[in-house]
């Protein structure tokens, strides 16, 4: 029987799975749709997620169950992991072993959730990984070399700075300043500059298709439709670029300003090693149009953006999956 264990990237934004001898077999977004009476799930991802700010709240909840990078609803998460194993394995269900990765910053009770709910779920065994260093091992670095390595995972809900070497996290921070936070930024700052409102799914949109962070990176314009703030009534709009940049700028500074704080306490050997090999962004918000320049102009630092930033921690623990001793060492160690 082929192997069916999986390394998982449960998201705030995005269920991100790996199966082992597949690669990457599911990436849809962290929404579930619930029957209320019973409590059955009714759909995962994009289906769930079209559900979403649509439902009638007497029959249908379309939940998150990832909240800025940790479980939100322990038992959702459990079924959810209980529905990859069933559809991976085409109906059938196997106990199978998983790799989960977890913000830098889960406190021991947050790991506990994660382990209990994919042990709840039929998971043989499970291990939990930092995210940070899930990402530079599916990006193919060397993390048990005595080399300074610094990944940026700029998720949905948290964004992991970390400095990596010999195998661990050496300066680590972890903050709730990610995606989510610019689609907030885009909900509000679209209702300040022109009086409508609109829902998270539509602000998400903007920041995809017209985004940017950098001043000089392309303006591209895009219609949007809202509800008008004093009328109440259905109107359309004409967003830029440049109206986005402005809106979620003071977000950026704000994750600049953590980068800099971990930069300043990076011992001065990891920091030579970062300046020559760089920072290198993973995670959605690595998508963001001129992120890369405008961290290298703010930090002084060469900036690159990962290959298939989205998938970098999902791959990381496939890549654990096949490699035991580097899970082990690799691997959240707490009391069981």
């Amino acid at each position: 029987m082929a192997k069916n264990d999986l390394g998982i990237d449960l998201g705030t934004a995005n269920f991100v799975v790996y199966q082992q001898g597949k690669g990457i077999v599911l990436n849809e977004p962290s929404v579930v749709a619930i029957e209320r009476r019973t409590g059955k799930i009714l759909a995962i991802g994009n289906e769930a997620k079209e559900m979403f700010g649509k439902t009638p709240e007497d029959k249908i909840i379309a939940a998150k169950p990832m909240k800025d990078g940790v479980i939100a609803d322990y038992t959702i998460i459990s079924e959810v992991l209980k529905y990859f194993m069933k559809k991976l394995n085409r109906g059938l269900f196997f106990k199978c072993n998983m790799v989960i990765g977890i913000p830098t910053k889960t406190t021991s009770v947050e790991q506990r959730a994660v382990y209990d709910a994919a042990l709840k779920a039929g998971a043989k065994r499970v291990h939990v990984v930092l995210e940070p260093i899930a990402a530079a091992i599916g990006i193919g670095l060397d993390v048990m070399k005595p080399v300074g390595n610094m990944i940026v995972d700029i998720g949905g809900g948290t964004s992991d700075i970390a400095v990596i070497s010999l195998g661990g996290i050496v300066v680590g921070d972890s903050i709730k300043l990610a995606g989510n936070a610019f689609d907030e930024a885009i909900v509000k700052g679209v209702r300040r500059t022109f009086g409508l409102i609109i829902g998270d799914n539509t602000a998400e949109e903007i920041k995809i298709k017209v985004g940017k962070i950098h001043p000089e990176v392309e303006d591209l314009q895009l219609e949007i439709r809202g509800r008008d703030a004093i009328t109440g009534l259905p109107r359309t709009e004409v967003i830029t670029s440049t109206d986005v940049y402005r809106m979620i700028k003071p977000v950026f500074e704000n994750i600049i300003a953590r980068i800099k704080l971990v930069l300043e306490k990076t011992p001065p050997e990891l920091s030579a090693d970062i300046v020559e090999h760089g920072i290198v962004l993973t995670g959605g918000g690595a998508l963001l149009r001129g992120i890369d320049r405008a961290i290298e102009e703010e930090i002084g630092v060469p900036c690159r953006i990962a290959d298939e930033p989205l998938m970098c921690v999902a791959k990381g623990t496939g890549i654990l999956l096949e490699d035991e001793k580097l899970l082990n060492h690799v691997a959240v160690a707490y009391e069981k």
